[in-house]
């Protein structure tokens, strides 16, 4: 057992007793549940049953191992400081235990969903209720080195995102890049087409549902863990750019070179497009405002942290409040009517 699992395993039993409270429910309204897990994530360590789904000779290396530290990007570079990854010799057999770990996770994840939806299958809440799957980051699992997210590589920032509505859209794969921004303005067209309270930066994601092909892009920016100035990226068509204002850029041709191993920003054939891709960095964003926004919220975060340190801590994280005396049985409650509400299906009233 982790802390992670402990609290994935309440997480899926919490979601299941609220699909099965919405199903004993005679409110009318419609419900959204956002149902989050941990897994799969490190620190890589999974359940046997899980583990003894894949067999050690069935475990991927890397694609791109870990490359000499002089040949790596400064991003990298800093990555690897922070990961104090120089005082580790990571061996082969180390590197399969993680991904195999990793991929038991997912496994597991797959179970607590396959969960949710046996809920929703036996309620009868399957045939009008919107699925949407996603996660926040993937993993570099080694690749060119690397662990963890906290970089724009394939790797980390690739995460699936599966929609299923009940007879609205036939089965396919999209393959166009699409954002974590286009779920909100996605799910208010799927809600009937209403109008955000505010402007929303994603762009509905309903043409791709329907099999359309229009040309997408993404961008992204990244302020946390190993940078000392922003990163910035455009990701549109095959082409991926990364901007740092205190690093050399990279651009990578994702059709002919999806491991990222060939950065073309200095190559004279490329010269044009990364300049171009450039421009359109500094006209999207101001990279030294944005650096001094991140340092001004460092600064109140630290300040608020501090403060809530003083006399009794109370932490800002979401605390749940279960009150078990109403919902098993206690002394003091009916058991006819607490039977008869906590059954799906509902039993039979006698007159």
């Amino acid at each position: 057992i982790t802390n992670q699992y402990e609290f994935d395993d309440e997480t899926c039993a919490q979601a299941r007793q609220k699909l099965y409270d919405l199903a004993r429910t005679t409110d009318p309204r419609p419900f959204a549940l956002c149902v989050s897990f941990t897994h799969p994530h490190d620190p890589y360590a999974t359940r046997r049953k899980y583990w003894d789904l894949y067999a050690d000779d069935s475990i991927d290396l890397p694609a791109v191992p870990a490359p000499a530290y002089e040949q790596r990007d400064p991003h990298s570079q800093r990555l690897h400081h922070i990961s104090d990854m120089g005082r580790f010799e990571i061996s082969d057999e180390e590197i399969r235990n993680a991904r195999r770990a990793y991929y038991g996770n997912v496994s597991y994840i797959d179970d607590c969903f396959g969960q949710l939806l046996d809920v929703l299958r036996a309620t009868g809440l399957d045939k009008n209720t919107l699925i949407l799957f996603t996660s926040d980051h993937g993993d570099m699992l080694g690749e060119h080195g690397l662990w963890y997210k906290m970089t724009f590589r394939e790797w980390a920032c690739r995460v699936p995102l599966m929609v299923y509505a009940p007879g609205r859209y036939a089965a396919h794969r999209v393959t166009q890049p699409v954002s974590h921004v286009d779920i909100l303005p996605t799910l208010l067209d799927l809600a009937g087409g209403m109008e955000p309270v505010e402007p929303v930066a994603g762009h509905s994601l309903q043409g791709l549902l329907e099999g359309g092909q229009e040309a997408r892009e993404v961008i992204g920016e990244y302020t946390g863990e190993g940078c000392i100035a922003p990163l910035l990226m455009i990701r549109r068509e095959q082409y991926k750019y990364v901007y740092c204002e205190v690093d050399p850029p990279q651009l990578f041709d994702l059709a002919s070179d999806p491991l990222e191993c060939d950065n073309l920003a200095a190559k004279p054939e490329y010269q044009a497009l990364a300049a171009a891709f450039q421009t359109e960095v500094l006209q999207r964003w101001d990279p030294v405002a944005l650096r001094q926004q991140v340092l001004q919220d460092q600064k109140r975060r630290r300040f608020l942290a501090h403060t809530l340190s003083q006399g009794a801590y109370q932490s800002w994280d979401f605390q749940p409040q279960q009150d078990a005396s109403q919902r098993y049985m206690r002394n003091h409650l009916d058991l006819n009517e607490l039977e008869f509400n906590s059954r799906f299906p509902r039993a039979r009233l006698f007159s």
